[in-house]
């Protein structure tokens, strides 16, 4: 059977497309296990490169270029008995720069970081960033069983700094790339966490009723909540990003609470003295009184002082309790904020307004 150029052209068509669909499925499904997997064992690599503890270094040296692909070379050479177990690891560099004579026990580094392939990914990722090594040996009852490569370690922080940025979003992680996920399945991500901070923030319209009161008798307060719970929502969430990023890198922990303290009430008293002149400046345009022009300006700084204790408090304790800090999104500190934030004005302003004592 004669086959034309033209059914040749079409035959290597239907192939690539082929081959890529097969690689887009292997992608997604690759993405899908690291969702669900989210430990080391999803991550962890088959190719390194191992040597005896028996070998000789010049016969170290000729396993490393018999076994190299590509123009990549490892950092650590994984030294190994015959049982599999793992008695140290060997730089590259030593390797390279020892005497042919010597042997790979006198060399080798018997101190080393590991990870098990059962160990969380939030937990590595913490360990990874202090370690300040490429590539991680993986031990499972002291025997080699794969490796994280510098490749490997890349991908496992990005997933997990993807989980974080989701979770800061009040939003679940996706289980594959954005453009493939269907509007049901977002709907499904969304919306349990925004029926949760509707109900949370539900609570906002008891603390209005319960000074209902006040409102009638002061209308001119109504004008100025928007912007008072904004801005201590709005700031509040600058700082939990800040601290949650900060813990992830291990800048700080519980221990150092009373440090932050000092310096985010420090930070949010300036800010409160910058946002407060322009409170007052906006007050005073509107022309609403200088009763409700000192209320608004005691406010906005009572307010985000209050924001900045919250806000260093609550990732540092859950922190301690084991608990991702990640989860204390900006819309979670957004919502107790305005509950306790009006609280706060309309005390404020009862004890400034004559009209409402």
């Amino acid at each position: 059977m004669k086959v034309t150029s033209h059914e040749k052209m079409d035959l290597l068509a239907i192939a690539s497309n082929h081959s890529i669909n097969e690689k887009n499925v292997d992608q997604q499904q690759k993405h899908q296990l690291k969702h669900e997997d989210a430990t080391v064992s999803a991550y962890m690599s088959q190719c390194f490169i191992s040597v005896s503890v028996a070998d000789s270094v010049l016969s170290a040296k000729g396993n490393l270029i018999n076994q190299l692909e590509g123009e990549q070379i490892p950092t650590y050479l994984y030294v190994i008995d015959d049982e599999g177990y793992l008695n140290g690891i060997l730089p590259v560099k030593v390797l390279l720069t020892a005497a042919d004579d010597l042997f790979v026990s006198d060399i080798m580094r018997q101190s080393y970081f590991s990870v098990s392939p059962e160990q969380p990914r939030h937990d590595v990722y913490s360990l990874i960033n202090h370690s300040g090594m490429d590539s991680v040996p993986v031990i499972h009852f002291g025997k080699l069983v794969g490796v994280l490569r510098p490749q490997d370690i890349a991908e496992l922080i990005e997933d997990e700094n993807t989980l974080d940025a989701h979770l800061q979003g009040a939003t679940l992680p996706l289980d594959e790339p954005y453009l493939s996920t269907s509007p049901i399945t977002l709907w499904r991500k969304r919306a349990g966490w925004l029926l949760l901070l509707f109900v949370a923030e539900a609570y906002t319209g008891t603390v209005l009723k319960a000074f209902e009161e006040q409102l009638e008798a002061a209308i001119s307060l109504a004008f100025f909540i928007p912007l008072l719970i904004g801005t201590g929502g709005n700031s509040g969430t600058q700082i939990t990003s800040t601290l949650v990023r900060a813990m992830a890198l291990g800048e700080v922990s519980l221990r150092n609470l009373w440090a932050v303290l000092r310096k985010e009430v420090s930070t949010s008293f300036l800010v409160a003295m910058t946002i407060g002149s322009v409170a007052l400046i906006r007050a005073w345009i509107l022309g609403v009184g200088i009763e409700v022009t000192i209320v608004v300006s005691l406010t906005i700084i009572a307010i985000t002082v209050w924001s900045a204790i919250v806000s260093s408090i609550i990732p540092m304790v859950l922190k301690r309790l084991s608990i991702d800090p990640a989860v204390v999104s900006a819309p979670f500190i957004a919502t107790l904020i305005d509950g306790t934030g009006l609280i706060i004005y309309f005390e404020i302003a009862k004890l400034v307004m004559t009209e409402l004592v």
